[in-house]
């Protein structure tokens, strides 16, 4: 596994104080985006939270994925998580270490109580004895909440304190773009009171590493006010790969109003991912779940297609320059401010989703400006079938064939590529065969798509006189 290192530089630690005013949580921020440029600690917030206890375990649950792998348990992962402010909400994220589960705290405008919420993301720091000073919390005394340094430590501070340098897997910057796309075509499935949301995710196997995918993926379907466990992906079920990667949710289960579910349609039989939404007063937590505990949302494809072309890259250029830390992003709109179509503007967000500008939120079903301080173009430059694709292509491995169909060597093995209607590529490898696109295009696809769009449209032919095709037609006889 390809990775870098993460050096993130505080200037100082996060902490949760007492005094005769009251309780602060001051959450320190490293270096990142806002829309005046870099800045080495930006201030996103400062004011009270309307509900202290469900933000701080809303907080805590995200750090809780941040710390975890879901697969393969014995090694570690640990990253802070990432805070956006787009001016009306803060929003938390993390990444799991096997990249297979998603988290995020909403905290909406409603749960703020103070001053305008800023511009801009960056990575905040939640220590060891900050999670325990939180998950000490009790009694519903007012929380003011700082994001980023107080007017003190911006005048007196000389330079960063405290420095952390993290691993951060390649693969793991591609599940932030990956979750994005899949997400998008999730609607909304169930929807559970407080009650009713407690009684079923308390009421979830825990299952032991390995022994869920033994036994294949387990789906629910809405009955009456709850869901119920299925063997088999009924119509309006949802998949539920790993029932465990739901723990997290159990931090706020005491806060909670409600219980949303999301996922695409079920067809095949095969897992998918799905949503996880525990919404509170003020704010709502989720949890993205890759379709199988051992796979991660970066090998999933969907932004795959979105990276082999240069018209994307262009129209992805021109989208970010319209983009200004929006809550909601309308794609029709952007549409009509860069002239793209709005397929076209989708396939530029699912571009830039790759370098961690934009998100997408199933709640509003609506992308999110945010600006992760990560190089995207390095995820892009490691991500293996595109790679391959490309080697392929510079190979002059494909060939030109007749029709809708064409041929790539790989190796000592031809393999056909076929254009269906719609645009779809299937292939005669391996790969299709095992998914059938379920997790993108294979590499020899990713080549004759790029070999296409490479290609000028042949021109017209100019017409004939009849004459010369007379003599011509009488030559071949």
């Amino acid at each position: 596994m390809t990775r870098s290192v993460q050096a993130l530089a505080y200037a100082r630690s996060s902490t949760l104080t007492s005094d005769a005013g009251g309780r602060l949580l001051g959450l320190e921020t490293a270096g990142g985006l806002t829309p005046v440029g870099a800045e080495a600690h930006p201030r996103f917030f400062a004011g009270f939270l309307t509900s202290p206890q469900a933000a701080a375990r809303g907080l805590l649950a995200v750090a809780d994925v941040a710390a975890t792998r879901y697969h393969q348990r014995t090694l570690r992962a640990s990253l802070d998580p990432v805070v956006t402010g787009n001016g009306d909400r803060l929003r938390f994220e993390s990444f799991s270490g096997c990249c297979g589960v998603y988290a995020r705290l909403d905290v909406l405008q409603g749960g703020l109580d103070g001053a305008d919420t800023g511009h801009g993301t960056t990575n905040v720091d939640v220590n060891n004895p900050l999670r325990e000073a939180l998950s000490r919390l009790a009694g519903d005394d007012p929380l003011h909440l700082r994001v980023g340094p107080d007017e003190l430590a911006v005048t007196t501070l000389d330079g960063p304190v405290v420095e952390k340098k993290v691993p951060l897997p390649d693969r793991w910057l591609r599940g932030f773009a990956e979750s994005q796309v899949i997400s998008v075509g999730f609607d909304l499935r169930a929807e559970l009171t407080a009650a009713e949301a407690v009684r079923f995710l308390r009421a979830l196997p825990r299952t032991a590493p390995g022994a869920g995918a033994a036994r294949g993926p387990m789906w629910v379907v809405p009955a009456g006010r709850t869901l119920r466990p299925t063997t088999r992906p009924v119509p309006g079920a949802v998949c539920l790969p790993g029932p465990d990667r739901l723990a997290a949710l159990q931090r706020v289960l005491r806060h909670a109003t409600g219980l949303r579910v999301y996922g695409p349609a079920a067809h095949d039989g095969a897992p998918t991912a799905s949503a996880w939404e525990v919404t509170m007063p003020g704010m709502r937590l989720t949890l993205t779940l890759s379709p199988e505990p051992a796979r991660g949302f970066s090998g999933e494809g969907g932004v795959l297609e979105a990276l082999a072309t240069d018209e994307a890259a262009g129209d992805a250029e021109l989208v970010s320059v319209l983009l200004a830390w929006e809550p909601r992003i309308d794609t029709a709109d952007l549409a009509e401010q860069s002239g793209l179509s709005v397929p076209r503007v989708r396939a530029a967000l699912g571009r830039l989703g790759t370098a961690g500008r934009v998100g997408y939120d199933v709640a509003d079903a609506a992308y999110f400006h945010r600006e992760l301080p990560y190089d995207g173009a390095r995820a892009e430059r490691h991500n293996p079938r595109l790679v391959a694709a490309r080697a392929l292509l510079a190979a002059g491995a494909v060939l030109p064939g007749t029709g809708d169909t064409s041929t790539v060597v790989s190796g000592d093995r031809h393999y056909q590529v076929r254009e269906a209607p719609g645009g779809v590529l299937s292939c005669t490898c391996q790969w299709w065969a095992d998914y059938r696109g379920r997790r993108g295009p294979c590499k020899h696809a990713l080549a004759v798509r790029m070999a296409r769009r490479a290609t000028p449209a042949p021109a017209p032919t100019p017409p004939t006189t009849a004459e010369p095709a007379a003599h011509v037609s009488g030559a071949t006889r």
